[in-house]
């Protein structure tokens, strides 16, 4: 069996902007602070989330060596460092080591895609070349690339290769992936509307949106499962459904990112071609977070 890195929830952190589009290090702190202060479990930078899709060389290294000073070795920190070029996957990856990050986020090559055995061409370089442990990440809705449940099989044989952040929404897939694997590859979630059912095929949590506003719900949800109150941990996944719902009527992160200003934090608009929420949604957006009394 690998050694995990982490159990429970992971937030995908947000990257604040200022009005000028610049990162917001201030406002990074003040997010990372409020994270380890309400359980989160870990902290991935520089994902989705993040917005590292707009961000340029020295600014993605720079956020990922903010965020582990920052953190501190007080929750593992997690870089995101894919890409759809191999060697700049395996430049950022040992970058991201050097800084100390505790693991890296690899998510599949977008764009020009791979078969799958170019995947696990891909995937290996990337784990070979790094000596910290690696999660896939399966999201073929933004890559247009699928992760297949044999293709892990043959992955989860590298020693660096330890787990996956499966956001395919396919329970089957995932289902089989787990049968397949079984103790060498670490499932978290990467839809926070199918936590439960991922921690009842043996998954280890959650790689969570949500969290940058409710960082202890998503904490709780997983820990109450593990602990074997089962019963609270799907009352608290079921009352908030609608929540974690709304996070996703717009783009990710458009909507999360606007949640966390109207809680008080100053994390602006996100870069272009990402642009602010209609006005409908907005209200909507405002109507559910004083459902959930989160404003």
């Amino acid at each position: 069996m690998k050694k995990e890195i982490f159990t429970g929830s992971g937030v995908a952190i947000i990257t604040p902007m200022n009005q000028d589009g610049s990162i917001n290090y201030a406002e990074l702190e003040k997010l990372i602070e409020f994270q380890i202060q309400n359980g989160t479990d870990a902290i991935i930078t520089c994902g989705t989330t993040g917005e590292s899709a707009t961000m340029s060389h020295e600014e993605h290294c720079e956020v990922i060596r903010f965020t582990i000073e920052k953190v501190n070795k007080r929750v593992p920190v997690i870089a995101g460092t894919g890409s759809n070029d191999t060697a700049y996957a395996i430049e950022l990856s040992q970058e991201a080591e050097k800084l100390g990050a505790d693991a890296l986020l690899v998510v599949t090559p977008y764009y020009n895609k791979a078969s799958q055995h170019g995947l696990i061409k891909h995937f290996t370089a990337i784990a070979d070349s790094v000596s910290i442990p690696m999660i896939l990440y399966n999201i073929p809705s933004r890559t247009g690339c699928l992760i297949k449940p044999e293709t892990y099989a043959e992955l989860c044989k590298h020693p660096n290769i330890v787990a996956t952040k499966e956001a395919t929404g396919d329970i089957t897939l995932i289902a089989k992936v787990a049968a397949l694997c079984g103790d060498e590859l670490a499932i978290y979630s990467g839809n926070a509307d199918q936590t439960l059912p991922i921690l009842s095929l043996g998954g280890k949590g959650i790689i969570s949106v949500i969290a940058n506003i409710c960082p202890q719900l998503s904490h709780d949800i997983c820990a109450k499962y593990f602990a074997g109150d089962i019963a609270e941990s799907r009352k608290l996944f079921l009352e908030h459904l609608e929540l974690m719902d709304a996070m996703f009527m717009d783009v990710n992160p458009i909507v999360i990112k606007e949640a966390a200003n109207l809680m008080g934090f100053d994390c602006g608009s996100c870069r272009m071609p990402l642009c602010d929420m209609t006005e409908q949604d907005h209200a909507k957006l405002v109507a559910i977070m004083k459902k959930y009394h989160l404003i």
